[in-house]
This record gives structure tokens, C-alpha cells and sequence, in this order.
């Protein structure tokens, strides 16, 4: 057992905004991630009033968009490659 395991916490979303094409998310370990709002086609559809309308859930592990019935994970947007996007 590795002893570290024991003393990890979840990286967790802080905040979410758009620029342009792009979506943000600002983590609880101070890193600003940026995807392509291409990655996610209910987004890219989407108003940007509808866009704003988001909510953290589970504690911050992943983001809520209601209107848009869109989740999408803290994990998903940290590793991408284990969690490929379908577009």
C-alpha cells in the first residue's frame, strides 16, 4: 500500500468561464485548464447565456450545465487521454 494514497486530495473545480472558443476551468491546486469548447458539441452549440448557467457538483469534482443535461469531470479535463472525448 502506498503510504501517499492516504494523504491525496481530489483536485476540485473552483471556477468555470469562456473566452471565445475556449472553456476554462480554475482547479483547487491553482492550475487554469483551457479546452476546446469543440470537445464538447452541446457547448459549442449552446448561447453563451446558457453556457453561464453551470453548478458544481459533487463537491467540485465535475460541472453541471441543467439546460444543457451536460456533465463533465475534473478528470476528464486533467487527463484526457484516458478519457477521450467523442466530438
Amino acid at each position: 500500500m502506498n503510504i501517499l494514497n492516504k494523504h491525496l486530495v481530489p483536485i476540485i473545480a473552483l471556477d468555470v468561464w469562456f473566452e471565445k472558443d475556449m472553456m476554462y476551468v480554475r482547479l483547487s491546486d491553482g492550475r487554469e485548464i483551457g479546452v476546446p469548447v469543440e470537445w464538447f458539441p452541446r457547448l459549442r452549440k449552446a448561447s453563451p447565456e446558457a453556457r453561464s448557467k453551470w453548478r458544481l457538483i459533487g463537491r467540485g469534482i465535475g460541472i453541471h450545465w441543467e439546460e444543457l443535461d451536460e456533465d463533465i469531470s475534473v478528470q476528464s479535463l486533467i487527463y484526457p487521454e484516458m478519457n477521450p472525448v467523442q466530438i
